[in-house]
């Protein structure tokens, strides 16, 4: 009897920080469930993302393509779903395929999921709570938290598939996407403050003028929903709109902060502060508290899923992933959200077992782009990899035999120059195992009443080895003049090979 194809269970969060997975070591929370998965098979430590924002890396596993092959690299752009993807092939080569949770990608016709016998999928970045749903193109509205929706419908699904076909489900996850709005029972979680990151306070200085002009500032730019706060009745007296037309309103950040009175959305409890730094520790703390309270339920859910492979004794045929769609700043150079290039933004946590192949307790130091996931899955269902896609099988790095010519580098793009939200500057660049060069060429659209598009071009060059917190630009340093030619030589190089146009 033929042995059965693995099946492919593909569980992605949405703004999930590696810092903020327990086996990644940090510290800072409990994950067993996310650790399972890495105890039982891989943990990978320089797996990137080559556009940090929700659409762009969306597109990219489910294309196994660039984003300026796919046409998605903005927030704004969506898929044309008449387009080739892995959900395709695996379906015409045998394979059960679902769809569950965030797309993000569009909605109607031209651009919902194809390619899945089954999908139901939250419209936009969806609701927490009774979200509503487009499934198989029609609007529902389905009660309960929102991670315990996206797992039922799931476990609804895995369990009317036919036990002697593969299957590929993409299990995607809303949370812990921002505003964070954790599971009301895990609202008392994390009640013991948590250490600020050595960059919180970040000056900026001996950078690209990017990280000074980004409105991602834990201290300045965080709205009251964020923290689960009142927003108070007023105008500018109660904070700046987050961005023109906007009736939400940032916190505000006072010099003198003793007139600040904030008060707890669902508790009524109030707060007041003496100083501006006592001010910037609370929104860190109730930032990072919800933040993780909401990751809990997420690890709940993964918990769900593994016991019910094990119940159906389909754990040891069955590849399980776990991965965020980017990572997150979580107070690093006194951040949150993603964007950058910057190692918190760029690196993805990556989970995966497959006891078949993959010993337990391996950790991987290789470097995995997310344009490599599609043709990994195809290969594992021992379907052909189509030429179309850029990105290649990391079947054998991740079982340990990585090949003498695996690229060790990654390629990043961000397309949305000074968004109204972030205000982050466009840019591309280039990682390899020790440096990493990166493009600020400033072009694009820009904000209402501005004119900065292809000013300020700047380059940045980083020792991840002597400088891993990304504090000094080296790109202007005599040491570094050779290392600096020679990653421009790789970035020229990679452009070249995929395909996509340098900036001038």
């Amino acid at each position: 009897m033929t042995k059965k194809r693995p099946n492919i269970l593909f569980i992605m969060a949405d703004d999930h920080a590696s810092k903020a997975i327990s086996c990644y070591g940090s510290g800072i929370n409990s994950t067993p469930n996310l650790d399972r998965i890495a105890n039982e098979g891989v943990r990978l430590n320089h797996c990137y993302v080559t556009n940090s924002i929700c659409t762009p890396s969306r597109a990219a596993i489910l294309t196994g393509t660039y984003n300026h092959v796919n046409n998605v690299t903005t927030l704004e752009t969506p898929i044309d779903n008449r387009g080739p993807n892995v959900a395709k092939h695996l379906r015409t080569g045998g394979y059960q395929t679902a769809l569950v949770g965030k797309w993000h990608l569009g909605e109607g016709k031209a651009h919902e999921p194809t390619g899945f016998d089954f999908w139901s999928v939250l419209p936009g970045q969806g609701e927490y709570f009774d979200p509503y749903m487009i499934e198989m193109g029609k609007e529902i509205e389905a009660l309960g938290y929102a991670t315990d929706v996206i797992t039922d419908k799931s476990l609804e699904w895995l369990n009317r598939c036919d036990r002697d076909k593969p299957f590929f489900l993409m299990c995607h996850h809303k949370a812990p996407h921002r505003e964070w709005e954790p599971h009301p029972n895990n609202r008392h979680l994390y009640q013991d403050d948590i250490a600020l990151p050595d960059t919180f306070d970040d000056d900026y200085k001996n950078r690209a003028k990017a990280a000074a002009e980004a409105r991602m500032r834990i201290k300045e730019d965080m709205k009251y929903v964020d923290l689960g706060l009142v927003q108070p009745e007023g105008g500018a007296e109660v904070g700046e709109r987050t961005k023109p037309g906007a009736t939400d309103r940032c916190i505000p950040n006072p010099e003198d902060v003793t007139n600040l009175r904030l008060i707890d959305r669902d508790t009524g409890e109030a707060f007041t502060f003496q100083t501006q730094d006592e001010l910037s520790y609370f929104k860190y703390q109730r930032y990072l508290k919800r933040y993780l309270r909401t990751i809990h339920s997420i690890d709940e859910s993964v918990g769900r899923l593994l016991n019910w492979l094990d119940e159906t004794e389909q754990a040891d045929n069955t590849i399980v992933i776990y991965t965020s769609d980017q990572g997150f700043f979580l107070g690093e150079h006194g951040w949150f959200d993603k964007r950058f290039m910057y190692e918190e933004s760029f690196q993805m946590p990556f989970l995966m077992r497959y006891p078949e192949s993959i010993p337990a307790g391996t950790v991987c130091d290789d470097m995995l782009c997310n344009v490599d996931f599609a043709p990994t899955f195809l290969d594992y269902a021992e379907l052909p990899i189509p030429n179309y896609m850029q990105g290649l099988s990391a079947r054998k790095v991740l079982e340990g035999n990585p090949p003498s010519n695996w690229p060790q580098i990654a390629y990043h793009r961000y397309w949305m120059h000074r968004d109204p939200d972030h205000n982050a500057y466009s840019h591309y660049g280039i990682r390899d195992q020790r440096y990493k060069l990166i493009y600020w060429y400033n072009d694009g659209f820009d904000l209402p009443g501005t004119n900065m598009g292809g000013q300020d071009k700047e380059w940045e060059l980083f020792d991840c080895e002597k400088d891993p917190l990304e504090l000094f630009n080296v790109a202007d340093d005599p040491a570094y003049v050779e290392i600096r030619a020679t990653m421009l030589s790789k970035l020229t190089a990679k452009m070249a090979e995929i395909g996509d146009e340098p900036a001038h």
